[in-house]
């Protein structure tokens, strides 16, 4: 099974300093909706892990999340593509959970799901948070300038040897080509 790991916000959608709190805020990064078809077509099984402080803050209800998310999923399917789950860490920093990126608790939720082990599946992601969580687990982190992806490629500290990519569909041609 091939099995691709998406961070959500600056990923497959435009990202905002004041969260995405509501459907109508989110919005496709152009190409995205059409990168996730892409890897659909060729037997990618794709997931999405995000940080979800929003919640824990009372930014936004479990439902208007879940609206979010189908609104997510529906653009997805109009364009050709399938997200398979989405895992989300609903705390806030301040929690200590096990699940914040960049802890491993999402990634180790989607090995035991999957029943696999993540080392080597790509992981995409905008922020030092979603690379360090993918190298924790020994899957291979890809990171994108769009959202944060800027100023984390200005900061650095990331995994050495980590990929970038201008956005999501740049780092979906490589591993196609990758993979051809």
């Amino acid at each position: 099974m091939k099995l691709i790991i998406l961070d959500r916000d600056g990923v497959i959608n435009f990202d905002s300093d004041q969260f995405i709190k509501s459907p109508d805020e989110w919005r496709p990064i152009p190409g995205s909706l059409e990168a996730i078809a892409r890897l659909t077509r060729e037997g990618w099984r794709v997931v999405v892990a995000t940080n979800q402080s929003g919640l824990a803050r009372g930014l936004f209800e479990m439902a208007t999340l879940n609206a979010i998310h189908a609104k997510m999923h529906k653009a997805v399917a109009q364009a050709g593509g399938r997200i398979d789950a989405v895992f989300y860490c609903p705390h806030a920093a301040d929690m200590n959970c096990g699940c914040r990126k960049p802890k491993s608790g999402l990634f180790e939720e989607i090995a035991a799901r999957y029943g696999r082990d993540l080392h080597g599946v790509p992981a995409v992601g905008d922020s030092l948070r979603d690379l360090l969580a993918a190298a924790s687990v020994g899957a291979r982190p890809m990171l994108v300038r769009t959202g944060k992806g800027e100023k984390t490629l200005a900061a650095g500290g990331f995994p050495e040897g980590t990929p970038v990519f201008a956005d999501l569909s740049e780092a979906v041609d490589h591993l196609l080509k990758a993979a051809a």
